[in-house]
């Protein structure tokens, strides 16, 4: 049997001797048809033989790297790092790396300082993933609001706004407009009534007056959400006459009414079918297509002291069941006077979510399927160490208003009118997968080793393809670098960087492998096999430049390597010039190119050569055509073409 000969195209590899082993074995079966090269033995080859370039010895490097060879890795990263000391991130790790394996410390932590230079950004993000605490989370989204307190406040509480119309409508104990002074027994103001402000264009409250005496009661009345045509009212009231409004304890307790506006006058005031007398039920607001009421409640069910639920509001103006919203909104803590804007964001004050101190205002995005995902703290100047609640804002103009107990204000409680300067930033959920495929069939790669690496190369998680290529990496970080390996028996491992967008989403990665040992045979173009860079002569000349030798040095190699072999060279040019002109001077360097070769040492009785010209342009730049010089570049062409092997 003949001598077996092998020929491997990329040189990224960690393929170990027992599946070397095996492919030579495949490649014995295959020699009558096929001949092979060992792509790295080529390279360092065509290195001592002087021809070298950063490509070509970050390959070799590369190379041994991945085989866990560190001390060649080292040997050659030092060639690599002398020709060209501005290398890339990863290379300046994997040269850190690999020094360290030599016990050449000092230089190592030269290359990973030149490496922290290079990543500072991704370094500290992920740093900052990693620590991540609630105050850090609040201060990133501070700061967004302008705020003002308004000349509308009292001494006494203030609180709960709402749109209707041109009008802001709200809450207050205080007592000037009542012809009879009444005291609330549980917060010695007088009774909180539904108010009616004028509203100017940039949020300026003024001219406030009693809402109607048909909503108002002698007792407590607040938080009020009007239908966007003005015709319906739902808002909160509690019943103290006669203990009503109480339960078995005495504590007061929060209902929520409905009422009509017929002829501007409020009327049909009716509690909802879900009050009760043993629980709160408080502070309505409507989802941007009212057919949901999200209200606050200790009802059962209820997850902590209160929490927000909603329910249906069907088409003849009956409910449905109430729905708690779930853990990801409430907590055993207070969840309470829900929002909804027209964006679909839920806002909301809780104490049970991480904030600065008493309720703060947190906002969480609902999406489809009415599911929630992660709730977010609104940020400093908003919130306070105070209470912060009744959070209300018009998503187009940006202008809102908010209720705190904050220090500085004139009362009790009192509303603050706020400008948003700046969307708030959601926390960024993103999906890592992808597919591995045969580069050449695309036939999927089942069973492919897929390993995940954060920026610094440490080793996050390692995934095998299912039997259609596929894989999941699951939830990755936003903004942030990553690079994915893949290995399969038989081909050639890869490392692929991939960067993750700073929004919501999923990122695919196609990965393509090519085979560690890849068949020739007759009729292949060895520029083609090898990836062979176009072998360049100086403008109407016909020498062999150096950066052409390189190139030449990798047939050279396959040719020694494979005595039996014979190619046919094949020049060609683009169309500018005369055909007769181009002709010859394609010929003269087909003929250049052979006797390069032989002066190296081919035999010339296994080389051919001969010059095309422009007879056989691979587009449309004929003669007359206006072309690119892209366009052009693709017709001067050299062609190895093996007629024996």
């Amino acid at each position: 049997m003949k001598k077996t000969t092998y020929i491997i195209v990329f040189i990224i590899s960690m393929i170990n001797a027992y599946s070397q082993k095996t492919s030579l074995a495949k490649g014995d079966k295959k020699y009558d048809q096929y001949a092979y090269v060992d792509a790295i033995k080529t390279y360092e080859r065509i290195v001592e033989r002087g021809y070298k370039s950063p490509e070509l010895l970050e390959k070799l490097a590369d190379s041994y790297y991945f085989k866990a060879d560190l001390p060649n890795a080292a040997k050659w990263y030092g060639e690599l790092y002398a020709v060209n000391p501005n290398l890339t991130e990863e290379i300046y790790h994997r040269y850190a790396q690999s020094l360290k394996a030599i016990k050449d410390y000092e230089k190592a932590d030269q290359m990973m300082a030149k490496f922290s230079q290079l990543n500072k950004e991704d370094s500290r993000g992920k740093l900052a993933a990693d620590q991540k605490d609630y105050l850090a989370i609040i201060k990133k989204n501070s700061g967004r609001y302008i705020i003002e307190n308004l000349a509308v406040n009292t001494k006494y509480s203030d609180f709960g706004s709402s749109f209707f119309g041109d009008k802001i409508i709200f809450a207050s104990g205080r007592t000037k407009e009542r012809i009879y002074e009444r005291i609330c027994p549980w917060t010695g103001e007088g009774f909180t009534n539904l108010y009616m402000a004028n509203k100017s264009d940039d949020g300026t409250l003024s001219a406030v007056e009693l809402l109607t005496n048909t909503i108002n009661s002698k007792y407590n009345e607040s938080t009020a959400v009007f239908t966007k045509d003005g015709e319906t009212v739902y808002f909160t009231r509690n019943n103290f006459l006669e203990k009503k409004g109480q339960d078995r304890d005495g504590s007061v307790l929060l209902k929520i009414y409905r009422a009509k506006l017929k002829k501007g006058v409020w009327t049909d005031v009716t509690e909802l079918p879900f009050n009760s007398d043993s629980y709160s039920v408080a502070h309505p607001a409507l989802s941007p297509d009212e057919k949901y009421l999200y209200f606050a409640s200790d009802m059962p069910g209820t997850l902590g002291k209160s929490d927000i639920f909603k329910v249906a509001i069907n088409f003849n103006g009956s409910f449905g069941t109430p729905e708690n919203l779930g853990n990801v909104i409430n907590t055993e803590g207070r969840e309470t006077f829900p929002f909804v804007t027209d964006d679909n964001e839920l806002y909301f004050s809780s104490d049970g979510h991480p904030g600065l101190g008493g309720l703060d205002v947190f906002v969480c995005k609902i999406e489809r399927g009415n599911r929630f995902k992660k709730v977010l703290n609104v940020g400093g100047t908003l919130n306070s160490s105070k209470d912060d609640f009744g959070f209300l804002i018009n998503s187009a103009t940006k202008l809102g208003y908010f209720t705190s107990n904050r220090d500085g204000g004139a009362g009790k409680d009192d509303i603050y009118k706020f400008r948003e300067v700046k969307k708030i930033q959601y926390p960024c959920d993103q999906l890592l997968a992808g597919k591995v495929t045969d580069k050449v069939s695309g036939v999927a790669l089942a069973g492919s080793k897929v390993s995940l690496f954060n920026s610094e190369y440490k080793m996050l998680k390692v995934v095998m393809a299912d039997k259609d290529g596929k894989f999941d990496f699951g939830e990755v970080e936003c903004n942030s670098k990553y690079y994915v390996r893949t290995e399969k028996e038989e081909y050639i491992t890869i490392e692929t960087p991939v960067v993750i967008a700073d929004e919501s989403g999923s990122t695919f990665v196609p990965l393509q492998l090519e085979k560690a040992i890849k068949e020739l045979k007759v009729g292949d173009d060895l520029a083609k096999v090898l990836e062979l860079k176009p072998i360049l002569f100086d403008l109407n000349k016909s020498y062999i430049r150096p950066d052409a030798g390189l190139e030449l040095a990798k047939v050279f190699d396959v040719l020694q390597q494979n005595p039996d072999m014979k190619i046919d060279i094949r020049s060609h040019t683009d169309s500018r010039n005369s055909a007769d002109y181009n002709k010859k001077l394609s010929d003269r360097r087909a003929k250049s190119t052979m006797e390069w070769l032989i002066k190296n040492g081919i035999s010339k009785n296994r080389l051919t050569a001969k010059g095309y010209g422009e007879s056989q342009l691979l587009n449309k730049c004929l003669d007359g055509v206006k072309c690119s010089e892209a366009e052009h570049q693709v017709n001067r062409r050299s062609e190895f073409i093996i007629i024996k092997q």
